[in-house]
C-alpha cells in the first residue's frame, strides 16, 4: 500500500508522530463525536490536541476516480483550510493529510487538524434559545456568513454542526469545519440566500438572520427574508420527501 501525504511546514518535525497516528489509527487515539459516516479521533501532541478524521473507503467507482482524476476529501479539506485562513476566515489549523493508495485504486484518506474546544456550535442555537446573548451571537454569525459571501466563499456544507462558536466576554469567533465541499466564486443573491437554507427550521431565526444580512448588504429586509425563508422551506420539503422515501425503502427491504 502506497502512502501519499502532505505535512504543514510548521509540523514537519512531528512527521514521525503523525505517521504513527495514521499507521495505528485503529488502536490508538480517543474517539470523538459521531462515528457513523467517518471516524474521528483525538491525539495529544505535547500541549496540542490533534483531530484526525478518517474518511471511509469510497465505492468501487470512486476508488478509481479519486486515484487518478479527483482530489480526495482529505486533500480538499487541507487545501481549503489553508485558503480560508489566507482569506481571513477562521478554521482549525490544518496540519496534514494522508492517503492510502494501491496501484489502481484509492483506499482511505485522513485529514489532521488542530482540535478546538469551543463553547457552542450553530446547532446549539437551534435547540437552546436561552443561551446568553442569543440574539447577538446569531447576528454575529450572520455577519460572518456575509463575510464568507463577500469573499467569494460558497461553503456547501453550511449546516448546523459545521460552525464552531467560541465566546469570550462579548466577542464571538466562528470556525468552519468539515471543509471538503466548497466553491470559490462570485455569489449571486439567490445562491447567498440558499446558503442559509440548511441552518434552521425556525422562522424567528430566519427573521433575525434576514434582518442582519439586510443591514450588512444594504438590501431591503423584506427582499432578503422572502428569499431566505423560501429557500429554507424548499430545503425542509426536500428533506422530508427524502426521509419518507428512505422509510419506504426500508419497509420494502424487510
Amino acid at each position: 500500500m502506497k502512502i501519499r501525504k502532505i505535512v504543514h511546514k510548521d509540523f514537519l518535525e512531528n512527521t514521525d508522530f503523525l505517521n504513527d497516528c495514521i499507521q495505528n489509527f485503529q488502536s490508538k487515539g480517543t474517539p470523538f463525536g459521531n462515528q457513523k459516516r467517518n471516524s474521528l479521533k483525538l491525539f495529544d501532541l505535547d500541549d496540542l490536541t490533534l483531530n484526525i478524521k478518517s474518511f471511509k473507503v469510497p465505492n468501487i467507482i470512486n476508488q478509481y476516480v479519486y486515484r487518478f482524476f479527483r482530489k480526495s476529501k482529505a486533500q480538499r479539506s487541507y487545501e481549503y483550510a489553508n485558503k480560508l485562513l489566507a482569506l481571513g476566515i477562521d478554521t482549525p489549523k490544518p496540519i496534514a493529510y494522508y492517503e492510502q493508495l494501491s496501484l489502481l485504486s484509492f483506499k482511505k484518506s485522513f485529514y489532521i487538524s488542530e482540535h478546538l474546544n469551543c463553547k457552542y456550535t450553530y446547532r446549539d442555537l437551534t435547540k437552546n434559545f436561552e443561551i446568553e446573548n442569543y440574539d447577538a451571537i446569531l447576528r454575529a454569525f450572520t455577519r460572518f456568513t456575509y463575510k464568507l459571501h463577500e469573499k467569494g466563499i460558497h461553503f456547501l456544507d453550511h449546516s448546523p454542526g459545521n460552525t464552531l462558536i467560541s465566546v469570550k466576554d462579548n466577542d464571538y469567533n466562528f470556525y468552519l469545519v468539515d471543509l471538503n465541499r466548497m466553491e470559490f466564486k462570485v455569489l449571486d443573491f439567490k445562491t447567498r440566500m440558499k446558503n442559509f437554507s440548511r441552518l434552521t427550521k425556525h422562522k424567528f431565526m430566519v427573521e433575525i438572520m434576514s434582518s442582519e444580512y439586510a443591514k450588512c448588504s444594504g438590501l431591503d429586509y423584506t427582499t432578503v427574508f422572502s428569499l431566505m425563508w423560501e429557500e429554507t422551506e424548499a430545503f425542509k420539503t426536500k428533506a422530508l420527501k427524502k426521509k419518507q422515501l428512505k422509510k419506504k425503502l426500508r419497509f420494502w427491504k424487510k
